[in-house]
């Protein structure tokens, strides 16, 4: 087993189904997809699984997805027929849930496993352009309910061992989630608050963490969020990599027509000088 620690990611996961979408979206999505196309070479090597937190589970305690064969969930609407259908069949690991919960009930958080959970498009929108093959094994990973940022920082200190075991952590978000300020007019407020984040990434640990406890604060916040469920996924993110620096590997000044749009890695890429 190599001893190189693994860098953990927040990603933004675009919109719905889009990786299946492209006669329909054109290139709409053809910067988003490139950054998460990057993601092995920054890693360097093949992961043996990946723990994904995805905005669209929300669980009363961190629920772990325990299903060997994980099914699609298809938790969206409005879109063409065949986006119903598509599949990202990577397998799960139930040995791999098994021991994520038992490290967050190691650290005294509340850990519940799912022997019957598929996969939601947090997950395999993204996913079919970092590993398009679905040849990882993937285990999803719920938010708790409430949305604490504490909790979930504290659920990221609780899985960073992983980091060291080949398992490589993906929070899945968006930078910017408001479905009823898209747009040109979004654009302020956006990058408002993606200027914020970026600076907090930037910050030294400390400091990066009390920004993060305190983000309804920071510019235009509860305009990019006006419920915080595709941002907290970046605190998992963070709280696993609580001493690294962070860096902004994708952004947009105006995905959608309008909106500042960012994704980060936390800790080194393969190659980097230590």
């Amino acid at each position: 087993m190599t001893t190189q620690t693994l860098p953990t990611y927040f990603i933004s996961h675009g919109g719905g189904p889009w990786p299946w979408m492209k006669k329909e979206m054109g290139d709409a999505y053809a910067q988003l997809e490139a950054a998460l196309a990057d993601m092995p070479r920054q890693i360097g090597r093949r992961p043996d699984a990946i723990l994904m937190i995805s905005a669209h589970w929300e669980a009363p305690a961190f629920t772990v997805m325990g299903n060997p064969k994980p099914p699609m969930i298809y938790d969206y609407g409005g879109f063409p027929e065949h986006t119903y259908h598509v599949h990202y069949d990577a397998p799960g690991s139930p040995e791999l849930a098994r021991r994520v919960q038992g490290l967050i009930e190691a650290a005294g958080l509340p850990a519940s496993l799912d022997p019957e959970r598929g996969f939601d498009h947090g997950m395999f929108s993204p996913m079919a352009a970092i590993y398009p093959k679905a040849d990882v094994p993937v285990v999803q990973l719920s938010l708790k309910r409430g949305l604490d940022p504490a909790e979930h920082l504290a659920l990221g200190r609780a899985l960073a061992t992983l980091r060291n075991e080949n398992v490589l952590i993906v929070g899945s978000g968006l930078s910017y989630h408001n479905l009823r300020n898209f747009g040109p007019q979004a654009h302020e407020p956006s990058k408002a608050f993606d200027d914020w984040l970026a600076a907090t990434v930037d910050a030294a640990p400390a400091q990066r963490a009390e920004r993060l406890l305190d983000w309804s604060q920071a510019p235009a916040a509860r305009i990019a969020h006006p419920r915080e469920e595709h941002l907290i996924p970046l605190m998992v993110a963070v709280g696993a990599a609580e001493q690294d620096t962070g860096k902004r590997i994708y952004h947009e000044d105006a995905f959608m027509g309008g909106i500042a749009v960012s994704s980060y890695r936390f800790g080194a890429a393969a190659g980097d000088a230590a």
